[in-house]
This record gives structure tokens, sequence and C-alpha cells, in this order.
């Protein structure tokens, strides 16, 4: 990533960008490391089909309780403090699960650690977005999904090593063996207690100086755009700039959300934020070892396969990252999506004649890396910034709120609704319905979601206003 030395303080930026991109990590690390436990969880407490996608949902409940508060909270308390009250749940929750006495237990520490990945979902990329500089804003706040994804892969690792582990080694400790040897998935879900930790790094940066010009507090957030830009009179200008902008805008933050343009950029964030879900990713995400055992491969096998997607989402995201803003938001979709659509038909068709065709599982993998790298590059890196961009600075955080809980209502969906899909249509009618899930998707972007890339988030805000 490359900027006008002349014009941004280069280092400062990525700071700012990366630590509150950190959230994504635990973010990730919450949301995939369930993919390893689900067996064990399952056999231990004598699960049913629908007691185990609550077992796999009930965090993104607490994730639906957060992003329902994130947007509200952000805004009367500021984006940082926000985050470190997410930094909290994660810790409290890491902890809880490792310990927790009961199955009951167990589900109330997820939910907790749920409302920690609501709030960061909409806190983290909006903060990013509104410390970014208009020209590398969409790769700026791809860092976060970036590190969704490294949270993934290194769930995924810490998944295959622990297993690993615990099938070839005890402790002195008891209490050693019967969190990483004996009921191993306690200590998958544990170490997340590390990176929630380290994310308490959130106390050493600055609230948004968005935000605290619309608490009035110009000499902050003038002082923080001066570390953002090299020259004081830039960073003054900005600030004269948004603190004309506010003034234009209207004084009833809900009423805002009802103009029309507004309401259709509402609506519209809404819609890709749920529909995305119903497109399999997170199917994928927290099934993968389950499909694939039942696939016929060894629960060591499955994780590693796992392993390999969680390489391939995060490579791929990298790549995105370096062309979001060259190549544009829209473009990455209709691209992106069109591969899924291809690799789900094909995931489906091994699903029905792979076993009778005799066709190796290598070909299953290869057709689940192809999704992977499909989505990764598309919905995947584009929705958090097309959400964290989409909308005014007066409701942003109200609106982005409506759409992470669209979102999050999705997921709990997609997670709960799986493995009675899996054992109800099978396996390849499930990914079939993934398939026919895209073309809707496709559909809204092309008629109603604007090309963001290159736009300040006021010019932005300017398009949704002139929409009748």
């Amino acid at each position: 990533m490359t900027m006008k030395k002349s014009s941004y303080n280069i280092g400062y930026i990525l700071f700012l960008a990366v630590v509150a991109a950190c959230g994504g990590f635990l973010f990730g690390y919450d949301t995939a490391v369930i993919s390893g436990t689900i067996k064990q969880v399952t056999t231990l407490f004598g699960l049913n089909d629908i007691e185990q996608g609550w077992y796999v949902g009930c965090a993104l409940v607490g994730s639906i309780a957060g992003v329902a508060v994130a947007g509200t909270m952000s805004d009367w308390i500021g984006r940082r403090l926000t985050m470190i009250f997410a930094s909290i749940m994660f810790s409290v929750s890491a902890i809880g699960c490792a310990l927790c006495g009961s199955y009951q237990w167990l589900v109330f520490y997820r939910i907790v650690g749920g409302i920690g990945i609501g709030i960061v979902s909409i806190v983290s990329p909006m903060y990013i977005s509104e410390i970014a500089v208009t020209e590398y804003r969409g790769r700026l706040v791809s860092l976060y999904q970036l590190a969704i994804t490294v949270g993934f892969l290194g769930a995924y690792l810490i998944n295959y090593w622990l297993l690993s582990v615990s099938e070839s080694m005890r402790f002195d400790s008891e209490l050693m063996n019967w969190i990483f040897v004996d009921e191993v998935w306690r200590g998958m879900l544990g170490m997340e207690t590390l990176p929630a930790l380290l994310f308490f790094i959130i106390l050493i940066i600055p609230e948004s100086p968005r935000w605290l010009l619309l608490r009035g507090k110009v000499a902050r957030s003038e002082s923080i755009f001066g570390k953002i830009y090299s020259r004081k009179e830039r960073a003054k200008k900005q600030v004269e700039e948004l603190q004309a902008h506010i003034a234009n805008e209207t004084k009833s933050e809900f009423k805002y959300l009802f103009q029309p343009g507004i309401l259709t950029a509402v609506v519209a964030g809404l819609c890709i934020a749920i529909l995305g879900q119903f497109m399999g990713v997170n199917a994928v995400l927290y099934y993968g070892p389950t499909i694939f055992e039942n696939a016929g491969l060894s629960g060591g096998d499955s994780l590693f396969y796992q392993v390999l997607i969680g390489v391939v989402n995060m490579g791929t995201t990298i790549l995105a990252l370096l062309i979001i803003d060259k190549i544009g938001r829209k473009k990455l979709v209709y691209y992106g999506v069109s591969g899924m659509i291809v690799s789900l038909l094909l995931i489906a068709f091994y699903f029905s004649f792979g076993e009778s065709l005799g066709l190796s599982s290598i070909l299953m993998l290869i057709f689940f890396l192809l999704y992977v790298f499909c989505t990764a590059v598309s919905i995947s890196a584009v929705v958090w910034v097309l959400l964290s961009e989409m909308y005014p600075t007066k409701v942003r955080g109200i609106a982005m709120s409506i759409a992470g809980f669209a979102l999050w209502v999705g997921t709990y969906l997609v997670s709960q609704l799986t493995p009675w899909l899996l054992g109800t249509i099978t396996p390849a009618g499930t990914f079939l319905l993934f398939a026919v899930m895209c073309v809707p998707y496709m559909l809204i972007m092309w008629r109603y979601i604007p090309e963001t890339a290159g736009k300040s988030l006021e010019e932005i805000e300017k398009y949704w206003l002139s929409r009748k």
C-alpha cells in the first residue's frame, strides 16, 4: 500500500487501522473455533441436530444483541470505548468456556463472546472508515476483513494442533489434562484468551475524529486530523468541511433514516447483509470438518482440510485488499459471485455423483477451495467496506447496526438450519440452494448499490440524497 507522503502520515494511519482491525481477528477466531469442537461437544453432551445447531448458533444470538446495541453505544460513548467493552466480552467468554461446568454455562459464555463479535463487526470497520483517507479507504477497511481471515486460520491451526496434542501426550496437572487432553474442546475455545487480552491495545489509540466533531470537541478532532494529515492547514480544512457538512444535516438522526435516498441505502445494505449469509460461506466455516467427516474423512484429515480452507481464505483476502480500490467494489462482486455459483454447483455435483463415479476427496477439496477463493475475493472482502462507507456520519452507527442486525440474523439462521438441511435435503441439495441464493444478491448489487471506490464519505451521502 503506497500513499502520498506529502499529504498523509502513512505510518500513523496504518497503525490506527491495524489496531482497530485486531477486533476482526477475535471475530474470526471466535467464529471459526467452533468448527473443531462440534463433534466433541455433541458426543459429550449427547446433542441432537437441533441442540447441535443451538450450540453453534447461540453465539450468534449474542452477536445479534451486540449489533443491536453497537451503533447506539458507539454514538453515545464513542467508537474506542465501545471496542474496549467488546474486548472485555471476549476475555470473559474465553475463560468461561474453558472452565465451565455444564452445557448450559457453555452456551451462556458463547453468547457473551457473541456480544463481542457483534460489537466489533460494527464498530471496528466504522472506526477505520472514519480515520481513513478517501483514496485508500477500501484497502484500509479491508484490513479488518483480512484480520477476520487470520482469525479463521488461527482457529483452524489451533484446533488441528491441540487435537494432535491431545492424542499424543499427557500433562502432570489434572487441570491441564482436563482442558487440553480429556476435553480438548475446552482448550480450543479457551485459547482465545490470549488475543482477547492483547486487544486491550485499543486503549492507546485516539477516538474517531469524526465522532468527536459530532460531540462538539473541535480541538481534539483537529489534533487527531493533524496527525493523520502531514500539513496542519489540510487538517484544519478537513475539520471545517466536516463541520459545515454536519451543520447542514438534519438534527433528528432517527428521522434522517427515513429520507428517501437514505432509506434506500439502509434497505439495500440490509438486503446484501442478510442475503450474503445464505450463500453458504458460514456453513463451510462452521460445519466444514463435519461435512468432510460425513464425506468419509477422518477427524484429523477433516481439520487439515479446514486449515487449507483457512489458508486460501486469508491469501485471497490479501489479494482483495490490494485490488479493491483499483477494480472497485461492484466488479469484485460480479466476478466473485459468478465463481461462487459455479463452484457451489460443482460441490453439489460431487455430493450427488462423487461416490458412484469414484471421485477422489481431493476433487471435493478443490471445489471447496475454489468456492472459498471466490467468496473471499468478493462478498467477504466487500461487505464490511460497503457497510462502513454507505451511510452519513450522523446515522452511521444506527444504520450499520440495522445492517449488522440483519447480517447476524441471517448467520444465525444458517448456522441453526445447516445440520437440518444437510440431513433433510442432503449436502447436494443444500449447496444447490446456496447457489440459487447468489442470484438475488447479484441483482441488488447491480440495481441499487453505487460504486463507492474513490469517493469521499460525504460524496457517497450526496449520492443517496440525490435519489428519489
